[in-house]
């Protein structure tokens, strides 16, 4: 079991959150944080899909486009 070392901020608010009832112990509040830092994650690699896609279009639209050759891209898939 990793240790966890928190700043007194930290604590404080750890301990607020467990009186409050929001959460049982330390425990459930690291892994509500870690479960946020982990969608967020996921959102960052969404947005960040989202914006190459939006780029890809533009680009698409203004007749920068090249052609796809799906045998030079994976040769292998063409051979029996």
């Amino acid at each position: 079991m990793p240790n966890v070392h928190l700043t007194e901020p930290m604590k404080d608010f750890v301990q607020k959150q467990i009186r409050s009832g929001a959460y049982a112990n330390l425990s459930e509040v690291v892994r509500a944080g870690i479960g946020l830092l982990m969608e967020k994650a996921g959102a960052r690699q969404f947005y960040n899909l989202k914006a190459d896609l939006e780029r890809a279009v533009v680009e698409a639209e203004s007749g920068q486009l090249l052609e796809f050759d799906a045998q030079k891209y994976e040769p292998d898939a063409f051979n029996s």
